[in-house]
């Protein structure tokens, strides 16, 4: 699911009919302004938020400069995007490292928020920022917990420095010495949780505050919480002054709710987002781009940095190379699958399409099996057919079919695909030099 798909998508409905018509009347104003507050708390929005954000915009767009605009109703969706924004947090928040290093990053909040998860997450982001992290395991409560750290510590490549069931107050203090004395420059510590906030947890990570010195406290809240997200936040804020929020699970079936009120509410940036299952499924929260997203305008930004990290420069030369001598073949359609694949869910991407997100209409969800479906096709294939699927003729893709779990009709359908975006392709590389091909 598309980061607040069901909330974009009513704005949208909402919008469309007010830049449908020419001028637009104050009561007409008014009418949009009521039902993008119920979209709002449908969406669980804090009802404090709701009602100052409708009063904040409907105070600009029953301006002069509205209501006298040729194009009125583009006007209020300008208002409305600048004021999400500003409820955002106006500009993307940073991680703020210690001038003397190691920079210390404490990681607080509730069991289930997805915690140990988005510790390694943030370590494996901090190593691409050219970062050397380690992650310090201080849950001695939860089975398993370190365990759990140190399968994903090793999946992203981080070390995990732990003493068993050692006082977590004075396992954070030596962490932090180990990381001195053997030149780690982050600290990512992956503090004990709660069911429910209890005033031992909040006690002890007092403690490993005081004893540690953080220069970040990140608050990991739970997305699909909603209004919960945001209590959450409140109480660990008034007893540790958190310096961030990370919005986990963000991807999921949520209505997107504590995003739009944690900072309203807290006072506190939201620095990150989860965005997905893997590991590499974060992302620095962009207020600009995420008010963007919920208006259905698209996230080009945020489209060209995952295709920049999927896609190796070389390797998008030898792609144009390809074309240009008309060599592209299944093995190279198989590799744009696959760089598909990194770069997230595929519904995620077209949601980042300006023009596409919120405005889906008719055209169904892209179902990811398909994807790997039509891998599977081309991965069952010989590397003479991947290489020459003109000779795959009618036995061939029996045998295709057959091997791939699929029927001759899907293995037709790949085929034709592949001819499709070959051609396409070779459009957009351009003949004799005049376009370039370009990721």
């Amino acid at each position: 699911m598309a980061v607040f798909s069901n909330l974009s998508e009513k704005l949208n409905h909402i919008f469309s009919k007010l830049t449908k018509r020419g001028k637009l009347t104050e009561l007409e104003i008014k009418e949009a302004m009521r039902e993008i507050r119920v979209a709002l708390l449908e969406a669980d929005v804090n009802y404090l938020v709701a009602k100052e954000f409708i009063a904040k915009v409907s105070e600009k767009a029953v301006g002069e400069t509205v209501m006298q605009s040729l194009t009125p109703g583009q006007q209020v969706i300008k208002i409305v995007n600048e004021e999400l924004i500003a409820l955002m947090g106006s500009e993307q928040s940073k991680i703020v490292f210690s001038s003397n290093p190691p920079t210390v990053i404490l990681m607080c909040g509730l069991q289930g928020a997805g915690k140990t998860t988005m510790s390694a997450k943030l370590a494996g982001y901090l190593k691409k920022q050219g970062k050397k992290p380690l992650l310090v395991a201080c849950d001695i409560y939860r089975p398993a917990a370190i365990e759990q750290l140190k399968v994903v510590g090793k999946q992203v490549n981080t070390e995990v420095f732990e003493k068993g069931t050692q006082n977590p107050v004075k396992t954070a203090k030596e962490g932090v010495e180990y990381a001195k004395s053997r030149g780690y420059d982050v600290v990512i510590l992956d503090t004990a949780g709660r069911l429910h906030i209890n005033e031992e947890l909040m006690d002890e990570l007092a403690n490993i505050k005081t004893e540690t010195n953080p220069s970040e406290i990140l608050l990991t809240v739970d997305a699909m919480t909603g209004q919960d997200a945001v209590n959450v936040a409140e109480t660990f804020n008034n007893k540790l002054d958190v310096t961030g929020v990370i919005l986990t699970k963000l991807d999921g079936d949520t209505r997107g709710g504590a995003a739009l009120s944690i900072k309203a509410i807290v006072k506190k940036p939201i620095k990150f987002c989860g965005v997905g299952e893997k590991l590499g499924d974060i992302e620095p929260f962009y207020p600009d781009r995420m008010a963007s997203r919920i208006l259905g305008m698209g996230d080009v930004l945020s489209l060209i940095e995952k295709a920049q990290e999927a896609i190796d420069i070389e390797e998008a030369k030898k792609l144009e190379q390809a074309l240009r001598q008309n060599s592209f073949t299944l093995e190279d359609f198989l590799e744009q699958f696959e760089k598909i694949n990194k770069m997230g869910n595929i519904n995620d991407i077209i949601a980042m399409v300006p023009g596409l997100s919120g405005k889906l209409g008719g055209i169904k969800r892209v179902d990811e099996k398909v994807i790997a479906k039509n891998k599977a096709i081309i991965q069952s294939m010989t590397v003479k057919e991947r290489r020459n699927p003109d000779i795959i003729n009618g036995s061939r893709k029996k045998r295709i079919a057959k091997g791939s779990g699929t029927s001759i009709q899907e293995v037709n359908a790949i085929l034709k695909q592949f001819e499709q975006t070959k051609t396409m392709m070779k459009q957009f590389s351009g003949k004799k030099g005049k376009g370039r091909f370009r990721f």
